[in-house]
């Protein structure tokens, strides 16, 4: 194939949902349903912890942040998938696709990062409960969130500013429904050693490292809920990280589908389909999770519908 420019690249074709008109309208509505319930679960959650003085905690502050990077990393890919499928096209402009793996690739890692810092809570709260307020203070929390924004920016500029130096192909199929790096990569015909070094190297130093220190922090907290003398005692401590572990259960495992699809699969399809799994069933579920079982949160959920019917 012959070689172009990336300047000279316009746009690039990502996957259709389906070649079936009928079936088109039932996902357009079915992704609508999931974008908009998505947004108002995540959003009810914020509204809750501001507006709840009960929920002014380093656990439900690092919550909010979980649910805006949920908002966030949704509306940089369901809105493209909707506004392509109704209009009969599947195509997406080259700032365009290199933006989206800016911001997939910041709100990945930074929900990543945010689910270790809430981790580290949890665990300074049931090993270390007298020293918990010293030890998780506002400008710690703060800190910690911003630091991990941080982070997850310059990973994500420094793989998008590397796709730029890329020229690519002919052929300009994204085989997923959306821009991601790894694959926009294996559409180059320019040499990607170095776009695939970096991309080793971030999955192994910004998720291996969120992960381990999950682990670890898991360790210890039920190391030291073993410990404790009283069965309620294991209970209260136990049931409050039941919701913690369950997002991240819900967000590794996800990923861990994914990676686990596109090496069992030579489908394109069915690796599109995990993908689109990994970044859309999290950030819809999560609310769901720390909602329904959270009497605190519950609580704060009817104060704010109350106030505003």
């Amino acid at each position: 194939m012959d070689p172009r420019n990336q300047t000279d690249v316009s746009e690039f074709l990502l996957l259709s949902l389906t070649d079936d008109l009928e079936l088109k309208s039932v996902f357009f509505r079915l992704f609508l349903s999931v974008y908009l319930v998505t947004v108002l679960g995540n959003l009810l959650i914020i509204l809750a912890v501001s507006s709840d003085s009960h929920l002014h905690t380093p656990m439900y502050f690092f919550l909010s942040h979980l649910s805006f990077t949920d908002i966030c990393l949704s509306t940089t890919t369901i809105p493209k998938i909707l506004a392509n499928t109704q209009a009969q096209n599947q195509s997406i402009s080259y700032a365009g696709c290199i933006t989206q793996i800016c911001f997939v690739l910041t709100f990945v890692c930074w929900e990543s990062f945010l689910l270790l810092v809430m981790a580290y809570d949890r665990y300074v709260a049931i090993c270390h409960p007298l020293r918990y307020t010293v030890i998780m203070n506002p400008y710690l929390c703060g800190l910690l969130t911003l630091l991990s924004l941080f982070i997850s920016i310059a990973d994500a500029l420094l793989h998008s500013l590397t796709v730029l130096r890329l020229s690519f192909c002919t052929d300009l199929e994204v085989p997923l429904f959306f821009c991601e790096v790894v694959q926009v990569i294996k559409l180059a015909c320019s040499d990607t050693l170095i776009n695939t070094i970096l991309i080793y190297f971030a999955a192994g130093v910004l998720a291996g490292t969120p992960l381990s220190g999950i682990i670890f922090s898991y360790i210890q907290i039920v190391s030291s809920i073993l410990r404790m003398p009283s069965s309620g005692t294991k209970y209260k401590a136990f049931s409050t990280c039941g919701y913690h572990l369950s997002v991240v259960s819900l967000f590794y495992g996800t990923a861990f589908g994914v990676y686990i699809s596109s090496a069992v699969t030579d489908s394109s399809r069915k690796t599109a389909v995990a993908s689109l799994m990994y970044t859309v069933v999290p950030p819809m579920l999560n609310p769901f999770i720390y909602s329904l079982r959270n009497r605190d949160m519950k609580g704060a959920l009817k104060k704010l519908v109350g106030r505003v019917l």
